[in-house]
């Protein structure tokens, strides 16, 4: 495995020779650590990322807070499992201005590769005028489609419920995430929240084409509609339009208010299996579910469009109280990057390191205190490592 990292005053990340682009495969691939499941097609052209001479390049955006640290993990676990990976890493971060130069090679890095494992990128929240760099990058990509499993490891760690096992799909592009508002008059503010039909059924047709892959039996829509009659409404009435063309397919439709979700994810959990909703309420439900599993450590992820991949942690936290201190829990990071070998083709590597990271898992002799333990992100990769 080759590594290549550029910060802000190195070169570009380009060769002065590119090799075409594979073809598009069927499927894509995400799931547990434990097996494989498949992701549907979006009707793309996009490529199982850049390859030459066997090597998978692949962009690396570490993120903020204990990003790096996790992102450190990951290469070291690579390298020692040989997987054929070369990384273009970007030091992109939220807390400093934008970087127009550096972020434009990022993109154009995502764009030529087609596929890239990235942290958590800190959004100010008092800085007038600074967007989003996460927002900005599914947008600009359209990777429309955030997905997150949720799901009980088999780990010693206590948790409310047993036998939990969800994914939760989000709407990547708009919603209250559109980042329209103004200010009509002083004091008052104008956020607009943007819902369309065709975004609406594109998300839930892919919802429940997931489901159909993965053997999956119900979808459950989350709206307001009962306040939001028109923006929740219109998407509430396209997934149950869509609901009707998968009838035979015998996948169960309902749909449920956001807070009464809310609600029913902490006290019943095993009553979803998967669930569709917008860009605001998966942000907030992702965050409830990786709670009763465990925590954001354990919790993957993964973004697709039509031509890209973007794999990161599903339940999207920064972690600047730990950073530096070498406890982060990098299994988050590390199962997004096995999902992320299984949508390379290279199921071999990702079943080697799953099974290497379920068994320090499962052993529960190595934790960071995430989880109970008193060991060090160093400690865990180590560990891992030593299963290969």
């Amino acid at each position: 495995m080759y590594f290549r990292s550029l910060t802000r005053s190195a070169a570009p990340a380009v060769r002065s020779v590119r090799p075409t682009a594979f073809p598009a495969v069927a499927v894509r691939c995400i799931g547990t650590a434990q097996s494989k499941t498949a992701l549907p097609s979006t009707d793309s052209t996009c490529a199982p990322g850049t390859v030459y001479g066997g090597q998978h390049t692949v962009t690396l955006i570490p993120g903020d807070g204990i990003g790096l640290e996790m992102a450190t993990s990951v290469k070291a676990i690579f390298k020692a499992a040989h997987v054929p990976v070369e990384w273009e890493q970007f030091d992109l971060s939220g807390y400093t201005k934008k970087d127009e130069g550096l972020l434009k090679q990022a993109m154009d890095s995502i764009r030529r590769n087609k596929v890239a494992l990235k942290g958590i990128l800190y959004t100010p929240v008092s800085r007038l005028g600074h967007s989003s760099l996460n927002v900005f990058l599914r947008k600009d990509l359209d990777i429309f489609a955030s997905t997150s499993i949720i799901q009980n490891l088999p780990g010693s760690w206590p948790t409310r419920h047993k036998n939990v096992n969800f994914a939760i799909i989000r709407e990547n592009t708009e919603g209250e995430y559109s980042g329209l508002e103004h200010t009509p008059v002083a004091g008052v503010v104008e956020s607009l929240k943007v819902v369309t039909r065709a975004k609406t059924e594109r998300i839930a047709k892919y919802a429940f084409d997931f489901a159909l892959k993965n053997g999956r039996k119900k979808v459950t829509a989350i709206h307001k509609a009962n306040i939001m009659k028109l923006g929740d409404g219109l998407f509430l009435n396209v997934c149950r339009e869509v609901a009707k063309k998968y009838e035979s397919s015998g996948i169960q439709f309902n749909d449920m208010i956001v807070d009464n979700a809310s609600m029913q994810l902490v006290s019943k959990p095993s009553q979803f299996d998967v669930i569709v909703c917008g860009n605001l309420y998966g942000n907030i439900l992702s965050n409830v579910g990786a709670a009763i599993v465990g925590g954001p450590g354990i919790v993957p992820g993964a973004n697709f469009g039509r031509e890209y991949a973007v794999f990161e942690p599903g339940c999207r936290h920064v972690g600047k109280d730990i950073q530096g201190r070498n406890t982060a829990n990098p299994t988050a990071l590390l199962m997004s990057s096995i999902h992320m070998l299984r949508h390379l083709g290279l199921d071999d590597h990702a079943n080697r390191i799953s099974h290497a990271l379920m068994k320090v898992i499962k052993e529960s002799r190595v934790l960071t205190p995430d989880l109970g333990g008193s060991h060090s992100t160093t400690d865990f990769t180590l560990a891992v490592i030593g299963n290969l």
